[in-house]
């Protein structure tokens, strides 16, 4: 007989979610899909909502009127499912005076794969000593003990919020190569958030801006990246904006005879039409990931600054 699991559509879904306090509203609307094998980044401000959405998955919060599930079934109050989450929070929790392997007992206990061998593994690598009290550890040792028991567990979905926090350069592309090789190997899936967008370019499949408790852009990287870029144009007569009707303009700037434009659509096409106008300077230049967000959330008619 086939396993259930095995043929059903693995993803986390979550339709218009709302999380509501005594004072504001975290969440609103939000509604999205996160496929099995992802990366997904969330990137935001403070108090864009980014650490309740994850809260609200991982099941710690209920959500208000709406739906959140993971492979089909609601995740508050659901035992099961939470089993196969490991959620690591921007405010780390430790046992009192527990040392990392007291930790890992609880872990074994509730996780099933738990990998002790993967365990004492990781602990080799990071350099922490699994006797010591985690009371002893600096800022950015508990969020690489916290690290290490989430992805020695090896659940199926794994959360990290803020997860480079604290972290120096060289273990900070530790973890990112760490989450990565879980979600290749183990088709695990992974949700990222961060307020630097800087940390999750080069490791996320799929980005989502989240503003004052909404979800207002999301795609994945690779369209992201190719779906603007900047044109560095100029004409030896007098124009303006106007004569480049056709073209979807999110940005433009003109100093004397030179334009700088920032462009969504086809680069070839659009190469095409701009050629067909002579211009005497025409250069197509890349755009950063962070630019892509800001000249897009220009677009929607927000401010964008994360840091």
């Amino acid at each position: 007989m086939t396993d259930e699991r095995e043929v059903a559509e693995f993803m986390i879904k979550a339709q218009n979610l709302t999380k509501k306090f005594e004072e504001f509203t975290a969440l609103e609307n939000i509604t999205c899909t996160i496929a099995d094998g992802c990366i997904y980044g969330m990137v935001g401000s403070n108090g864009a909502g980014k650490s309740t959405f994850l809260r609200i998955i991982a099941g710690v919060y209920r959500a208000d009127g709406s739906s959140v599930t993971i492979d089909g079934e609601t995740v508050w109050d659901n035992p099961e499912i939470k089993r196969r989450i490991a959620y690591v929070p921007d405010e780390l929790y430790f046992l009192n005076n527990a040392t990392m392997n007291r930790m890992a007992d609880m872990y074994e206990d509730i996780f099933p794969s738990f990998d002790r061998q993967r365990y004492r593994e990781l602990t080799e690598v990071f350099g922490l000593d699994p006797k010591k009290s985690t009371n002893t550890f600096s800022k950015g040792m508990r969020r690489q003990a916290a690290t290490i028991l989430a992805i020695s567990s090896k659940p199926d979905y794994i959360f990290f919020d803020e997860t480079f926090d604290g972290l120096d350069p060289v273990i900070r592309n530790y973890v990112k190569n760490l989450i990565c090789q879980d979600v290749m190997e183990r088709k695990a899936s992974a949700i990222i958030t961060s307020h630097s967008l800087r940390e999750l370019e080069d490791t996320c499949d799929q980005l989502a801006l989240l503003h004052k408790g909404g979800l207002v852009l999301e795609s994945d990287i690779q369209h992201l990246k190719t779906a603007q870029f900047k044109i560095q144009i100029a004409f030896q007569d007098e124009y303006d904006r106007s004569r480049f009707e056709g073209i979807d303009i999110l940005h433009f700037v003109k100093h004397g005879s030179v334009s700088n434009m920032i462009v969504r659509g086809s680069r070839e096409e659009t190469v095409a039409k701009l050629k067909e106008l002579n211009p005497s300077i025409l250069d197509v230049l890349p755009l950063s990931l962070e630019e892509v967000f800001t000249y897009e959330m220009e677009a929607l008619g927000y401010s964008f600054n994360l840091e």
